[in-house]
């Protein structure tokens, strides 16, 4: 028996998922905030129990050290040792990286290589399989990158119809991002389904702080709404989603606070989406309050990010000339009760039909109603899961 940990890096965070593996029982979960700026925070949840602390955290290299002196203070484990596998989650493997691969040298130098790709990910991903290497530099490392699962796309669908040569000279097409996310749902939609993945079309719609969809084509994605970056698609959090390339060097040349493309690239990443529209939050739960005092802004935020949607799942619906199921994840995908209702509501042409007694609150599962000639599924989401599997499978593979 060994221990696995799963590791999400931010550029601020570090969140984490310890299993007993091959059992795939969690043995203990925790996230580590505002790295690098004052009075961090860590949180540790095990047996029922939880256990916070704040101090500051130079980098992600003291946050590692103090969450493994955690495992041991809190007699999670008894040794380093015991831990003989870390998969880290890198967002952007583009066109190098189809699958997970054992983290070496070469390969973490293309990780960073790639950060062009995920400006706000790989770099933190990075930082936190160096952490790791500095401290338990002899267990299994493995990078499992959330393209991966995206490479099965035909060039029809990942490629932007500009002129070949920069597909050929700067592989500029789509990429993809929340892979994981998307496979581990779409196995556990042909569970609750009682049908073999390889002969169902879905749509995963996997809507958090980062929204994407994917067309999912008997167990392989076929299309998905990421881009070249995590910015493209429906609009999200703080990122815009599709925009119109014209609206920046427009924006350019008329605002003086943007003074070239990096500026614009930032606010459309961590100013725009719920955020940007709403001007007070980007979370759906604020979002949701001002729609009861009839705040115009929440109104108009909540209104543009359910059109984006309801039109994403639409041409995914094309794609795939009919799906067999719809399936939330994620943050507001899996608790966002409204969100879903007036999502279905607006689909109702293809036959979808929510089972209001369902749709609440902590339910997983089917919401569908009975005579809805889709199935809608709301199913948790658990990457970290997915990549413990991908480090025992490398791991005995050595």
């Amino acid at each position: 028996m060994s221990k696995t940990i799963a590791i999400n890096a931010g550029s601020s965070s570090l969140k984490w998922q310890l299993y007993q593996m091959p059992e795939e029982e969690v043995l203990a979960a925790g996230i580590i905030e505002r790295i690098g700026l004052k009075d961090s925070i860590s949180t540790v949840k095990f047996d029922g129990k939880k256990d916070s602390k704040t101090l500051n955290i130079a980098d992600h290299v003291q946050a590692v050290k103090m969450l493994l002196d955690d495992l041991i203070r809190l007699h999670i484990i008894a040794d380093y040792k015991e831990i003989t596998g870390v998969g880290h989650r890198i967002v952007a493997g583009g066109e190098y990286f189809k699958e997970s691969v054992i983290v070496d040298d070469e390969a973490l130098a293309k990780i960073e290589e790639l950060a062009a790709l995920a400006p706000l990910h790989n770099p933190a991903n990075a930082a936190g399989i160096r952490a790791f290497k500095d401290i338990l530099p002899d267990i299994t490392s493995v990078a499992v990158f959330d393209t991966a699962f995206h490479s099965t796309m035909n060039d029809y669908a990942y490629l932007y119809p500009i002129p070949q040569k920069y597909y050929r000279d700067y592989q500029v097409r789509k990429y993809g991002a929340h892979g994981t996310s998307h496979q581990y749902v779409a196995q556990k939609a042909a569970e609750i389904l009682e049908r073999p993945l390889n002969e169902l079309k879905l749509i995963t719609a996997h809507i958090g702080n980062g929204v994407s969809l994917t067309a999912n084509y008997h167990g392989q994605s076929v299309d998905t709404s990421m881009g070249f970056t995590p910015l493209a698609g429906p609009m999200m959090g703080t990122r815009s989603g599709d925009i119109d390339p014209a609206v920046i060097p427009y924006l350019i040349k008329y605002d003086s606070d943007l003074v070239d493309a990096a500026a614009v690239v930032n606010m459309l990443n961590k100013e725009s989406g719920l955020a940007g529209v709403s001007e007070h939050s980007s979370d759906m739960r604020d979002i949701e309050a001002g729609l009861e005092k009839q705040d115009k802004n929440s109104v108009l935020a909540y209104n543009i990010f359910i059109d984006r949607l309801k039109k994403f799942i639409g041409q995914y619906v094309a794609v795939l000339n009919g799906i067999d199921a719809l399936v939330f994840t994620a943050g507001m995908g899996e608790n966002s009760v409204n969100m879903r209702r007036d999502i279905i509501a607006g689909l109702s042409w293809f036959g979808l039909k929510i089972n209001p007694e369902k749709n609440v609150f902590g339910y997983v599962g089917d919401i569908s109603a009975p005579d809805s000639k889709i199935k809608i599924l709301v199913i948790p989401t658990d990457e970290e899961l997915m990549i413990a599997r991908d480090v025992e499978r490398l791991k005995n593979a050595k």
